[in-house]
Formats: structure tokens, sequence, C-alpha cells
């Protein structure tokens, strides 16, 4: 059960290690996707204002009283609505706040009477309306990462035509406003016709209106600017949908790594308690086996292990293991466990080669613990001898290696190496 607990914790920690490097690197990529979103936002807002001032001063002069995008509707019977919000998720509540104040308003229209007409930018707001049965009659999507104006235009034409036909009484944007990186709200605002227009109109300086002079007529200028004004004033909010998306974006990968970070740290600690639990239980086992034996020298040289065990953190030791095992499985007294039996005394370097089945004559200066060269490449019957002093095949008992100093013993059959008390640690690869 311990080890199957481990495995879990473990395999939790490497999945939440893999989340926390995705979370980190989207977090990195909004980051600098906001900067550049928040220069756009800002670049396009003074036009926008300039050109809602323009219209209101032309309005003022008394132009524009019969333009369909300027008409006041006696009663208003249906409301459009545009929705901004995201094609991807992962944003924290962006998408949300901007859909909630948008299906409120929805609901609002439906309790006074009212028909409505969504037109939805982005997949968020069109999956939860879908889903929900509410109506859409238009749909935009890839415009909301990075906007550009003939993506505002496309969905200008399609409201006005809206507006202008009759279809709407009313156009009212939901989007979520850029006030700052750190600050983003959801807001509603009136898009056709111009809010306020009419107050503009009627209570004017008349100072004002005077010092303007419109060429050709303030209603030839009001005809080419309004459908500028209402593609300026849609790229406008979707220049801060979209930087307002990176930024909840930034926060909310910034949060999921934080806490990925902390659950580490706790499925961490949960495992160091699961692998201490697992070794205390088996020391309380063999403790138990060890106090069952009655004491005795067993009994503590099984507690010795465990305290050696225990001091190098470890779990414990295969000779207490072999202990308690020995004695568990004994009728008798406990005898003490098998000592391995002592090495053998190296044989002396010196090789009697009158040991083997055909000895050989040790005629001249080389032989057996000889360090002398051998002259002529000659070697005694029943061996080979090779001018390469790196290593041997053979190898003496109880022993590592033996190196000759200026030659290399080869033997003609593995007999002979026996019988000259060496053990076969290789072959030729000539046989």
């Amino acid at each position: 059960m311990a080890g199957g607990q481990e495995r879990i914790l473990r395999r939790r920690i490497s999945s939440i290690q893999s989340t926390k490097k995705i979370t980190r690197a989207m977090e990195l990529i909004a980051a600098t996707r906001v900067v550049k979103a928040m220069q756009r936002a800002n670049a396009a807002r003074p036009y926008a204002a300039r050109m809602t001032s323009a219209i209101e001063d032309l309005a003022a002069g008394g132009a524009g009283a019969n333009h369909p995008l300027m008409r006041q509707a006696e009663q208003i019977n249906k409301v459009g609505i545009v929705v901004i919000t995201s094609d991807r998720g992962l944003a924290g509540p962006y998408n949300s706040s901007v859909i909630r104040a948008a299906e409120r308003e929805v609901m609002a229209a439906q309790t006074e009477g009212k028909d409505y007409s969504l037109i939805l930018i982005g997949k968020k707001a069109r999956d939860y309306f879908r889903f929900r049965n509410y109506r859409i009659d238009a749909f935009f999507e890839g415009m909301t990462d990075s906007p550009t104006y003939d993506d505002a235009k496309a969905v200008a034409d399609r409201v006005a035509e809206a507006f202008n036909e009759g279809g709407v009484d009313q156009v009212i944007l939901a989007y979520q406003e850029f006030v700052s990186i750190g600050t983003q709200r959801a807001v509603l605002r009136q898009f056709l016709p111009l809010e306020g227009l009419s107050v503009v109109a009627s209570e004017g300086d008349a100072a004002a209106r005077a010092s303007y002079s419109f060429e050709p007529s303030p209603e030839g200028v009001l005809e080419a600017l309004l459908p500028r004004y209402v593609e300026s004033r849609l790229f406008s909010a979707l220049l801060d949908a979209s930087a307002s998306e990176h930024a909840n974006r930034q926060r909310a990968m910034k949060a999921a790594t934080d806490n990925a970070e902390e659950l580490l740290i706790k499925l961490q600690r949960a495992l160091s308690r699961a692998r201490q639990d697992a070794i205390t239980t088996e020391i309380m086992e063999i403790v138990g086996g060890a106090e069952a034996l009655g004491g005795g020298a067993d009994a503590d040289k099984v507690k010795e292990l465990l305290l050696v065990g225990a001091a190098v953190g470890g779990a414990p030791t295969s000779a207490a293991h072999s202990l308690m095992a020995s004695a568990a499985g004994g009728s008798g007294p406990v005898q003490p466990a098998p000592q391995p039996a002592p090495p053998a005394p190296k044989p002396d370097i010196d090789i009697d080669f009158a040991a083997a089945p055909e000895p050989a004559s040790q005629d001249g200066p080389y032989g057996p613990g000889s360090h002398a060269p051998l002259p002529d490449n000659s070697a005694p019957d029943g061996f080979t001898i090779k001018g390469n002093a790196d290593s041997m095949l053979y190898h003496r008992p109880y022993s590592r290696s033996y190196r000759a100093t200026l030659a290399e013993v080869w033997f003609d059959t593995p007999e002979r190496a026996e019988a000259a008390r060496f053990k076969l640690a290789g072959s030729h690869p000539k046989n």
C-alpha cells in the first residue's frame, strides 16, 4: 500500500511539474503580447475621440437630422448587442464577465417586452449562447487576438446594415475596457445611435458652432464621416478587448504557476511522509520479530543493525532481514549467521610448470617469475609468448589481475593454464 501511494504521488508531482512549465510559458507569452496590444489601444483612442467630437460638432451645426445612422427611434422594440470575447480560454474572468453583462442586458430587454439580436465576436460567446439556446444572428471569429481595421470594418458593416434597415432600433457594445495593465472592467456602451447627440445638437454652444465652417456642407461631411465613425469606435473596442484579454491571461497563468508551486511543495511533503511511514512500519515489524526471539545475542544484533539503518536515513539493512529470516526458520537455538569463507591466500607469483600435464623444460634466463627478456621470442613447451605488456588473459585465483612485466603469457589450452594455477579470464580472438 505504501509503495502504491508513493507511485501515485510521484505521478502527480510529474504531471504538475509539466503543467507548471506550460503555464509559465503562457504567462511569458501573454506578458509580451499585452504590451503591444496596450500600445495599439492607446494609439487608437485619440482618433476615435476626435472622430466622435467632429460628428458632435456637425450635429450641433444642424446636420444629420435625417441620416439613418443617427435616427432616434420613438420606441425601441429590438435591441442589438455586440458581444466581444476571445476565441481561447485560460484568461481568468475575462470572458465570463463580458458574457454575464451581455446576458443581463438580454434578459432585461425580454423583461421589458423587447426583442434582441446577438452579434457575437469570439468562440467563447458563441459556445455560451448557443448552449443556452439563444438566437444568434451573426458570428465572427479569428479577430480577437490581434484585431485589424479590416476586421472592425466587416463587423461595422454588418451592424450598420441591420440598423439602417430597421432590423434593430438600438445597438449596444459589450466588451472589457482596458484601463491599465492591472485594471480592466466589463462595460456596456451605446453604439448606435450616437449617445447624447440630440442633446449636443439642441443645447450646444452657439459660439462654438459658429467657429466651424464645413465644405461642401455639414450634411455632406457627416455623410462621409459616419461610416468611419462606426468603424473607428468598433476598432477601438476590439483593441481594448484584445489588451484586456492578454492582461487577464497573464494574471491567470501567473496564479496557476504559483498554485502549481504550492501544490508541488505539499505533494513532496506527502511523499516524504509516505516514505518515512513505510520505513517506520518495516522497522517496527523487524523490532517485533526481534522481541519475539526472546532477547539474546541475535536480538541485540538485529537492533544494532536497525539503529545503523536509521542513522543513515534509509530502510533496514539487508543483514537485519537475513538474521531475522535465519532465526525464524530454525527450531532450536538461534545460530549465528554464516560468515563468508575467508579468501584463500594468494599464490606466489611464480608458476609451477611442473604441475602441468606436460611439464616444460626451463632452459635459459627466462622462466617462472623471471623478468628477463625472452631471447629471440622463444618460448617453453606449451607456451606462446606475445610481446604485449598491457594485459594478460589468465588471472590468478582470488586476485584481480596479473600483468607480466615484459611479456604476455598465452597458454595453448585451458588445461595447461589451470594446472599452472591460473583461471581463464578470456579467450584469444583466434582461439
